[in-house]
């Protein structure tokens, strides 16, 4: 009885100190209003059950607004709704440039013909990226005509905005790739850098981070083991290198179960230099989508100071501002 008595006694302290040390209750956090990562700038939606045999561009949902992913005017009218970063899309060109654009081809969206990556800059820039839109199968093609010359590089992003945050997202899985990108930051200032995430493929991602170990990165690959590693040895207070220096997107239903979780959590990324945003339940296969139904913010914490992604962020938007609106 007495071993059992001492036993008990034992894993209620141990127990005891663990809460004690990941409870929010006892974090300093201030509270605030969530970061919002905003998903191609402000994009148009398309219907994401349908078969994907069919290209993205054709099945687009009705407009709701009068502007293309990807663009300066996009990004333009993101940051106008508080939007505080943006992701992006990139593929080298022959010319030594990063286009900013989705696709890898150019054949479903624009009027041009190839892979993206298989032409100059200057090429890019002469075509309709908005040349294949429709939301009702080809009988209005909203877009046609008004989009010529849009598609942007990456330096004239980050020149017209020199001190936002991107999130830069590599589309291939080609090593040589993230060598290329890691040489063209390399040129950036340590100030401008971070402002900036790379985040794609495992293999390009390791280029990157071994070239430039200040990069914030992200893959799957280092998602998975920051989330396993902490999950397994966070209760101590014990961060991960796979967690350091880094940027998470975490889906909102695994979160919950991360040690600390939300202020502790957060603090302890943050002391390691990283940046965490929430994105939708996770399910299986790919990365979840944003939190792009407006209710899902009222599921958020009170006080939430991390960060959150979002596709639809016109929609989503005015949630977050009154869900977190300060006190009158």
């Amino acid at each position: 009885m007495r071993k059992r008595t001492i036993s008990l006694v034992a894993i209620l302290v141990a127990a005891g100190g663990i809460w004690l040390n990941n409870t929010s209750l006892l974090s300093s956090r201030p509270g605030g209003t969530p970061s919002v990562l905003a998903h191609r700038g402000l994009a148009q939606d398309f219907d994401r059950t349908s078969d994907r045999k069919h290209a993205r561009h054709a099945r687009m949902l009705t407009l709701r607004h009068s502007f293309l992913e990807n663009t300066i005017p996009s990004m333009e009218a993101a940051f106008a709704l508080d939007a505080d970063a943006l992701e992006l899309d990139v593929h080298p060109t022959t010319d030594g440039k990063f286009a900013v654009f989705h696709d890898w081809t150019l054949d479903c969206r624009t009027d041009g013909k190839g892979e993206t990556r298989s032409h100059a800059m200057s090429e890019l820039k002469t075509l309709d990226i908005g040349y294949g839109y429709t939301a009702d199968g080809g009988k209005t093609l909203p877009f046609r005509g008004k989009s010529v010359g849009m598609m942007p590089s990456l330096d004239e992003v980050l020149q017209r905005f020199p001190n936002r945050r991107f999130n830069i997202n590599i589309k291939s899985n080609d090593p040589k790739e993230g060598e290329m990108l890691a040489a063209w930051l390399a040129t950036l200032t340590p100030a401008e850098r971070a402002n900036l995430t790379v985040y794609g493929g495992d293999r390009p991602i390791e280029a990157v981070k071994a070239a430039l170990p200040d990069m914030h990165t992200l893959s799957r690959a280092s998602l998975t083991r920051c989330i396993l590693r902490y999950a397994a040895l966070g209760w101590s207070g014990y961060i991960p290198h796979a967690c350091r220096q880094g940027t998470l997107l975490i889906p909102v239903n695994v979160a919950k179960w991360m040690w600390g979780w939300p202020d502790r959590f957060l603090d302890r990324m943050e002391s390691v230099g990283s940046r965490v945003y929430l994105l939708g339940p996770y399910s299986g296969g790919e990365f979840s989508q944003g939190l792009d139904d407006p209710a899902s913010i009222d599921q958020l914490p009170d006080d939430y100071s991390g960060g959150v992604s979002m596709d639809a962020l016109d929609l989503v938007m005015p949630a977050v501002k009154r869900r977190f609106a300060p006190p009158a």
